[in-house]
């Protein structure tokens, strides 16, 4: 083996392997606080959605709590409306109309809805607020995280962390108030009567408020949120103020939430400059590679694909609306007795024994009249009937009736036949027609 095959031996052997390390740990982010044109309207956008979000469920309608999720009695108010099970239709019409929103909201101006109304984004500039008016501006936060431990960081910590776990508790205490009346709610913390499902839920989500915004924060947005993975097929082809930590002279990144906070940062400067407003803007990469002023990106956004989500977004909308408008106040479910085919009652006659669930969806008791029609001679009888074949269901109560059809024995063949229940709402006329089968024994 000659000396240069031994040289190059002897350096392969002494080469060092590479490690490489999948995870790379995250670095705490210190954002400055912004003003600016894009700055108010998140905060405006952050107001409004907070006073929505723990404001509704004190509002009253009626007896009730206007918006109240009841999954225990299967039932959800929205304020007029009474909304069951058999109504799931309606939540999916409004997951559909949400889920397109975000699509035309994307495609106008990207990431709108994480940047100004997202509840991550929401609660952790809530929670960076807090922090900021506990702990000072970016430099003091930095220069407490550096300092050693003593006891004003102690106490500087632990009141931030205070008015974080407090306020996450109140937005859990919120959330469930949602489903469970949000006054008897109040009055069991106070008694210290809460439930153990209810505990656990003011608790876990709570815990989720104040993990992912005051800890994770960006993270839940890079990696968490499956939406800025799929952001880029929807797009067109300074950095101490960034949420999420990213540099924007590197261009276009999914991390970016869409939140303006560099653009109002930049808008101060170049007026400090004494330079033209606009630098960093809301845009698009075609845009900026076409040279496009801000007259053509406006005829732009009337592109087919925008036109396309608009017009399938308002045409979903419009059918919601007509279907809650026009659907009836009532609904009716018929249950064949399956324990009894067919009997013999007094005065030689053949029924059939059935169940009518009346689900009645007003803020009123109703009276409903029972008939059927499709035989000749067909009778109904219930024991919770009036004479006039009558019954009353509370106002948001559904409502189960025993009912039996009755015709003269042998006064039709043997067989499966088809009948309809008809149920009139006398105060509201409506009605609703039910099939079912009337069997007749060989």
């Amino acid at each position: 083996m000659s000396s240069q095959q031994n040289s190059n031996v002897t350096k392969d052997a002494t080469t060092e392997a590479t490690v490489i390390n999948l995870y790379a740990a995250a670095e705490k982010i210190y954002p400055r606080s912004t003003f600016g044109f894009f700055t108010k309207w998140r905060w405006v956008m952050i107001w409004l959605t907070q006073l929505f979000f723990y404001g509704v469920p004190w509002l009253e309608w009626g007896q009730r709590q206007a918006l109240l999720f009841d999954l225990e009695a299967r039932r959800f108010y929205i304020f007029n409306l009474v909304l069951y099970p058999q109504d799931l239709i309606y939540l999916t019409a409004i997951l559909i109309i949400s889920a397109l929103s975000l699509f035309l909201f994307t495609a106008i101006a990207g990431r709108l809805w994480c940047g100004y109304t997202c509840p991550q984004t929401v609660y952790t500039e809530i929670f960076l607020w807090i922090e900021a008016k506990i702990e000072g501006d970016r430099a003091a936060r930095m220069k407490l995280d550096g300092a050693g431990m003593s006891i004003k960081k102690i106490l500087t910590k632990g009141s931030k962390h205070l008015v974080w776990i407090t306020f996450a508790l109140w937005t859990g205490f919120t959330f469930v108030g949602y489903f469970t009346p949000i006054r008897e709610l109040g009055t069991a913390v106070i008694n210290m009567g809460l439930g153990p499902w209810q505990t656990f839920w003011v608790l876990f989500y709570g815990f989720a408020t104040y993990g992912n915004a005051g800890f994770m924060r960006e993270q839940v947005c890079k990696y968490m949120c499956p939406y800025a993975r799929f952001q880029s097929a929807m797009f067109d082809d300074d950095v101490q103020v960034c949420p999420t930590g990213i540099d924007i002279r590197k261009g276009l990144q999914y991390e970016c939430i869409g939140c303006g906070a560099c653009a109002d940062v930049c808008d101060t400067v170049m007026d400090k400059m004494g330079y033209e407003r606009g630098l960093v803007k809301y845009s698009t990469q075609h845009a900026m590679n076409m040279g496009w002023n801000h007259t053509q990106m406006l005829r732009r956004i009337l592109r087919p694909r925008v036109m396309v989500y608009t017009a399938i977004l308002v045409l979903l909308v419009v059918m919601l609306l007509t279907s809650l408008v026009t659907r009836n106040a009532f609904r009716v479910d018929v249950v064949r007795d399956r324990g009894v085919m067919a009997r013999m009652a007094e005065g030689g006659m053949l029924e059939n024994v059935y169940r009518l669930q009346i689900m009645n969806a007003t803020e009123s008791a109703q009276r409903y009249k029972l008939s059927a029609t499709g035989l000749d001679k067909l009778k109904v009888e219930s024991d919770v009937a009036d004479g006039e074949n009558i019954v009353i269901v509370n106002a948001a109560e559904s409502r189960w009736i025993p009912v039996r059809l009755q015709i003269p024995d042998g006064s039709i063949k043997p067989g499966s036949h088809h009948v309809q229940f008809v149920v009139e709402a006398t105060a509201l006329d409506q009605k609703v027609i039910e099939e079912s089968v009337f069997l007749v024994p060989r």
